[in-house]
């Protein structure tokens, strides 16, 4: 194609809302920026302005995301692609339908803003979607949470994926099949999905994030929850973790730059980053732990999700967790000084998986092999801490499969399988890492040293610690370094920081049979060798 043609291409009639379905239009704003959004925002009280500019929401009764509220719909594309269940709810595609002429109907004659946007950094995979909202202020979080197309890619725009926004609009749970009037409908062959009922915006990126984890494994693309950086001589790490152990922190180290903190694909051409922004908790935020972080909630284009304002200084008070302590900031990437606009990186050369075992029998750091690895991806292990509950007196363990059981659409061994592949193609050094406890469980021991957990990592990341003398956990079956340099040698040895050897080993015993229990399911659907890891991590 020669440059007229390009630009030809370039002035292709957009693809309307009439084309979508849509009629009866009132007021339709497309791809407004921040300032215009944040006028609508502040005419309609949407929301008020914080001390810096930051736009601050309350969401209402829902403050988080609602994984039992969410449906796939159930037709030929995924009767049998699908790992249906208690986190993949089936619905009819005629309900679905229904719900949607109903909420089309709801949008007639309403002011409504659009935004065309990117999920996935890479050109070779990027997925165009389609945000339409009634509310100003989640069409401000979509523009920073996804990638801004150029506006000579605007004019031909043609979503493949489009949601249908409506936060006021509400199901009809008798009517409709479902369980509440709050709804996340997704049906992956017309390239749609339905929210309504909730104000939560985690809801808008997560159905992105869904979607591309069903479509993206087809294509020889791994679809990861996890952060990622590179160092100056271009090592990718990246970084698995549910919440609470590290992932974020972790990550965001000023002598790396940071690709991105929370979704990421691995294709055959490298890593890459689902989103164009950040979606921060921000709960007790440290200005000097996360001074990148802390900056943005008092700028002009960031959203703050269910952050008290002191009433005085209109000063965002991360402390204050009365609304949740589920507090977020949405934002850009480039607030963050550190951060690569590309949003694309190498092969990485280690893969770490992120623990916060509050039972305290983990090794602060263990090399994995690639069969191990996709064992402890599967398993997706942390602990939840005891004492925040009325009633729990001792840590539970938790299993999200592949770091992200509630986003993953295809049965967890797909995924597994995946990563396995590229981990011994691209000869990845893979590492369990835990922030968790040591010496004890909660209420005995303490809490990693984060300066320990920093220098183990950094050796891990500079290939130092690949090559050092290794032992096998006689738990757990993985190697656990002997030293690492500036580190006291037991700290490298759960089992001798605990007074009480005894418990350490009842506390283990108990821990592997967790383990083995869980990984039950997963055993038909793996080969031998990660069988016989998942033996050895539960022998």
């Amino acid at each position: 194609m020669d440059q007229a043609d390009n630009r030809v291409a370039a002035r292709a009639p957009r693809f309307d809302l009439e084309e979508q379905g849509m009629r009866h239009l009132g007021m339709v704003h497309w791809n407004l920026t921040a300032p215009h959004l944040y006028e609508y925002a502040v005419a309609r009280r949407e929301g008020e302005l914080g001390l810096g500019g930051s736009f601050v929401v309350n969401t209402g009764r829902h403050t988080g995301r609602s994984p039992r509220d969410k449906y796939i719909v159930n037709e030929p594309g995924t009767k049998a692609a699908v790992d249906w269940g208690a986190v993949n709810q089936p619905i009819d595609p005629e309900r679905f339908d229904s719900l949607q002429q109903r909420m089309l109907a709801y949008l007639q004659g309403r002011e409504l803003f659009v935004q065309d946007l990117y999920a996935g950094a890479d050109p070779e995979y990027r997925l165009p979607v389609r945000v339409i909202s009634p509310s100003a202020w989640h069409s401000l979080f979509s523009r920073n949470m996804f990638i801004r197309p150029p506006e000579v890619e605007l004019e031909g725009f043609r979503p493949a994926f489009t949601i249908l926004h409506a936060p006021e609009f509400k199901a009809i749970p008798e009517l409709d099949g479902i369980r509440s009037e709050t709804f996340i409908l997704v049906n992956f062959a017309s390239g749609f999905v339905l929210i309504g009922g909730t104000r939560y915006a985690g809801e808008i990126k997560k159905s992105v994030f869904g979607y591309l984890n069903f479509v993206l494994p087809t294509r020889d693309v791994l679809p990861m929850h996890c952060s990622a950086n590179v160092g100056s001589k271009g090592d990718c790490a990246i970084f698995f973790g549910l919440s609470g152990t590290g992932k974020t922190t972790l990550s965001a180290d000023p002598s790396r730059t940071l690709i991105g903190d929370d979704e990421h694909g691995w294709s055959p051409r490298g890593i890459f980053n689902f989103e164009g922004g950040c979606y921060a908790k921000v709960i007790n935020l440290s200005p000097t732990a996360e001074p990148e972080i802390y900056a943005t909630i008092t700028r002009f284009g960031t959203v703050l999700e269910n952050v008290v304002l002191d009433p005085v200084t209109r000063m965002p008070d991360v402390d204050d967790d009365s609304l949740t302590e589920n507090t977020r900031a949405c934002y850009p990437l480039d607030f963050i000084p550190n951060a690569d606009e590309r949003g694309m990186a190498p092969h990485p050369k280690n893969v770490i998986m992120l623990t916060c075992d509050a039972f305290g029998v983990m090794p602060p750091i263990a090399k994995l092999s690639a069969e191990q690895a996709m064992y402890h991806f599967l398993s997706g292990y942390t602990a939840r801490v005891a004492g925040t509950e009325v009633g729990v007196s001792e840590p539970q363990a938790t299993f999200s499969t592949c770091f992200g059981a509630p986003f993953m659409p295809r049965h967890p061994s797909e995924y597994a399988k995946l990563l396995g592949d590229r981990v011994a193609r691209y000869k990845a050094d893979c590492w369990l890492v835990n922030t968790g406890w040591s010496g004890g469980a909660y209420g005995v021991g303490k809490r990693m040293a984060i300066a320990h957990t920093r220098a183990l990592l950094q050796a891990a990341l500079d290939g130092s610690l690949a090559g050092a003398p290794m032992r096998q956990d006689p738990n757990f079956g993985f190697l656990v370094p002997e030293s690492c340099a500036d580190l006291p040698a037991n700290v490298l040895d759960p089992r001798g920081t605990w007074s009480d050897k005894r418990a350490y080993d009842e506390i283990a015993r108990d821990l592997r049979g967790r383990f083995e229990n869980n990984f039950t399911e997963f055993e038909p659907f793996v080969g031998s060798e990660v069988k016989r890891a998942a033996i050895r991590a539960a022998a």
